[in-house]
C-alpha cells in the first residue's frame, strides 16, 4: 500500500526522513520510501527526536506515550511505532496533511 507505513501487531510504524532546524514543523512530501518532516528543533541533546514524537503525537491525536521512536535516534532516518492507531487512519491523517 504506503511504502512509509507498516502495520505492526503494536500500531503502525512509520518511516520518517527527518531535516531538523526548519523554519517550522511540518510534513513535506517524500523522500525514497519515507515520509519527510521538517523540525525546527536543532539535533542536539535529543531535541529533534522529542519534537518529531510530540509534533507526531498531536498530529495524530495520540499521547506522547503512544508515539515512540524504534530505530534512529542518532540519525535522519527513523521508525516511529504510533500505537492505538489503525493502518487505514494513519494513511487518511497523512493524506489529509500531505
Amino acid at each position: 500500500m504506503l511504502p512509509y507505513l507498516q502495520e505492526t501487531a503494536a500500531g503502525v510504524l512509520l518511516q520518517l526522513r527527518v531535516q531538523p532546524r526548519s523554519s517550522r514543523n511540518q510534513l513535506v512530501g517524500f523522500q525514497g520510501e519515507a515520509l519527510k518532516i521538517k523540525l525546527t528543533s536543532p539535533p542536539v541533546d535529543g531535541a529533534a527526536n522529542k519534537a518529531c514524537c510530540a509534533y507526531l503525537a498531536k498530529l495524530f491525536d495520540l499521547t506522547q506515550s503512544e508515539v515512540e521512536l524504534v530505530t534512529g535516534g542518532k540519525s535522519r532516518d527513523k521508525r516511529i511505532l504510533l500505537r492505538g492507531i489503525s493502518l487505514q487512519k494513519a494513511a487518511e491523517v497523512l493524506r489529509s496533511h500531505l
